[in-house]
Formats: C-alpha cells, sequence, structure tokens
C-alpha cells in the first residue's frame, strides 16, 4: 500500500532500531493533554461496552464548543474517514481540489470513481479568485483545505467567503477543511462560521443558511490525538449528515476516542500554551531556515514549506529526523520538503542536522 503521509515512526524504528525525532507529522508537540490522558484511562475500564453509536454525549460537547446545535455534528474515525464518507454519500460527478493540497482528497474521489479537477494555487500559494469560474451548478464537490497543507498559507477570507456564496448559488456542496485552523494566530479571522456570520447569527444560523457547507475538523492535530482517531463534520443539512453517517461502517467512534474527545475540549490553557509556542518557534525555524539558504513559504500553521536544491529526507532520516517529503503532492516536486513546529530544544536539532546535511553536499 502505498503511503502518502508522515508520522511513519514505525517504519523507522524497523530499520533503525531506535525511535526518530518527527517532523513529518504536524502533531502538537506539548503530547496528550494530562486531562485527557486521564480521561482515557478511565475511559479504558469500560471498553468491555459497545460505544454510542450516535456519539451524542460528544456532540453535545462539540455543539457547545462550536456554537451549533448538536444535530448539526457527526463524528468519525478522524478526518479521512469523514473525507471518504462524504465523498461515497455525495457520490459527485467531479471533486475540485487545489494543486497542492492534502493528497487524501483525490484519493477518496479515486476509489468512489469520481474525475478530480486540479485548481493550481497561484505563484505564492494562494487561491486564485478565478478559481471562482470554475464552479458551476454540475453534481460537483470543492474541497480546500484553511490553511492550506502542505502551504500552510490561509485563504483569503473575501476569497472564501465569495466561494461560500457562489457554492450556495450553484447547489455545489463544499468541504472545507479546518484542522489545521485551530493553530492560526487569529483562527476567528480565518473559521468559515465566522467569516459569513452578520450581525447577530450564531455558527448554527450561518450552517443553515448555507446547508451545502461541511467544515471538517479533527482532535487529531491540535490535542496530539493522531493515535485516537477522531474528527467531525458541521453542517446545516442534516438529511446528508445523515448520508455521510451510514456510507461507513457502525461504531466508527470508540467510547475511548469519544471520552478523550469531550476532555479535550475543555483543555483551555492547554490550546493557549500551545498556540504561543507555535507562534514563536514557527517564526525562529522560518528565519533559520531561511538564513541556511533554503527557501521557505512563510506559513501560519505548525507547519512550514521549504524547498532544498536537492531532496533532502533520506538524508535526515539518517541523522535520526523524519521530514516530510513533498514530491507526491500535485504541482510539487522531491525538493519540497514539509516540516513541523516543534519544541524549541527539538527544533535546534533540526537546524543542525540540516546545517550538516548542506555541509556534506557542499
Amino acid at each position: 500500500m502505498k503511503r502518502t503521509h508522515g508520522g511513519n515512526w514505525a517504519g523507522y524504528q524497523k530499520e533503525y532500531g531506535a525511535e526518530p525525532l518527527d517532523f513529518s507529522a504536524n502533531i502538537s508537540p506539548l503530547g496528550v493533554p494530562d486531562g485527557v490522558r486521564k480521561a482515557i484511562m478511565t475511559a479504558a475500564e469500560e471498553a468491555d461496552r459497545y460505544p454510542d453509536p450516535d456519539c451524542n454525549a460528544l456532540r453535545e460537547a462539540i455543539s457547545r464548543h462550536e456554537g451549533v446545535c448538536s444535530e448539526q455534528v457527526l463524528c468519525g474515525n478522524g478526518a479521512s474517514d469523514l473525507i471518504w464518507r462524504t465523498i461515497y454519500a455525495a457520490k459527485p460527478r467531479r471533486v475540485f481540489v487545489t494543486a497542492p493540497c492534502f493528497g487524501e482528497y483525490e484519493a477518496a474521489a479515486a476509489a468512489a470513481g469520481c474525475a478530480v479537477v486540479r485548481i493550481a494555487l497561484d505563484s505564492s500559494f494562494h487561491l486564485p479568485e478565478e478559481f471562482l469560474q470554475e464552479i458551476n451548478d454540475n453534481q460537483d464537490i470543492v474541497i480546500l483545505c484553511q490553511p492550506n497543507n502542505p502551504s500552510g498559507i490561509s485563504i483569503d477570507p473575501k476569497i472564501l467567503r465569495k466561494v461560500v456564496l457562489r457554492c450556495s448559488a450553484t447547489g455545489t456542496r463544499l468541504l472545507l477543511d479546518e484542522c489545521f485552523v485551530g493553530f492560526l494566530d487569529e483562527p476567528e479571522q480565518f473559521a468559515a462560521t465566522c467569516v459569513l456570520a452578520q450581525r447577530g447569527q450564531s455558527a448554527s444560523d450561518v450552517l443553515v443558511q448555507h446547508p451545502n457547507l461541511l467544515i471538517l475538523k479533527a482532535f487529531t492535530k491540535l490535542y496530539a490525538l493522531a493515535g485516537v482517531r477522531l474528527g467531525y463534520l458541521m453542517c446545516g443539512d442534516t438529511t446528508f449528515l445523515e448520508a455521510i453517517q451510514c456510507a461507513g461502517q457502525p461504531w466508527a467512534v470508540s467510547s475511548i476516542a469519544q471520552t478523550a474527545g469531550i476532555a479535550a475540549l475543555q483543555e483551555i490553557d492547554y490550546v493557549n500554551q500551545l498556540h504561543a509556542m507555535i507562534h514563536s518557534e514557527r517564526t525562529w525555524i522560518y528565519n533559520e531556515l531561511k538564513r541556511i539558504g533554503l527557501l521557505t513559504l512563510r506559513g501560519e500553521a505548525n507547519f512550514l514549506l521549504f524547498r532544498a536544491a536537492k531532496p533532502l529526507d533520506a538524508a535526515l532520516r539518517a541523522h535520526g529526523i523524519l521530514l516530510r517529503g513533498c514530491g507526491d503532492y500535485a504541482g510539487l516536486d522531491e525538493c519540497w520538503h514539509r516540516v513541523a513546529v516543534r519544541t524549541h530544544a527539538e527544533n535546534k536539532r533540526l537546524i543542525a542536522a540540516l546545517c550538516a546535511v548542506l555541509e556534506e553536499r557542499a
């Protein structure tokens, strides 16, 4: 099976017999919050019972956190599970994606027999306004990532608003992946429900007004719960949410994941601490990558995209460090790499290893 993601620490362990320093997966460097860790341990005591198939308590917690109705929330086994379910439930003729973007969108579309239409980002990796001209009243789905993966660059709120309105006018479904929006310095400036809200409107009202809009989020990155597998969709079209739920297996969300999600939403101090760290360390890594001569995008999430003269992931692997080689992203070649933002000590190790590799090749 072809792997298109980072985070393959097990493969590294099998090859080298050691633990790598993993910059290939964009996970919170603070690790699992203590409150979530304790909740998981408690939930394990009831692992002999089937989980709630409707995730009622978790959906209620998410609804309070997001300001939406619980009926507008569907939980799944991570964001990827919900991407695949959405494609299978919608059965679109075409799936529009940007190039580059997260590979799971195309993988799901291909598996469902849908045609994939790639819209190239502009030379600065921003979504061009000309994209609007591609949206029509065919049986299509548009998938956008806010901010984009792997560039880390967000969609201009004015452009995003136009895309949502255009999709509403044509009846085109819009799946907006906001799995990294929580890492932005001002997430409320870029989240779709905030961008679209008029005076006095709630997030729930926005979803009702734009029933073709689906917002995807996950606990994977922000709360370091990659191994738990938990994500959720928000949509005003509750009938379509039911169809999405039926497009996958029952009991997709374990009781442990449901308990972890409820606990994670209470970790306000953890998120604030993480925001401060990511902002500071992202700036430091960006400056260091530029200093050592690497073309680097000024990303806004918890990762950065840079380009070297030659591929570096294999050489860094020999130094015990995993990078995300981006040669499998449409529009990028093997000289592009994505690097997660981690703790300062770990980031210093990364830069030192990069310097050593670049000197070896000089």
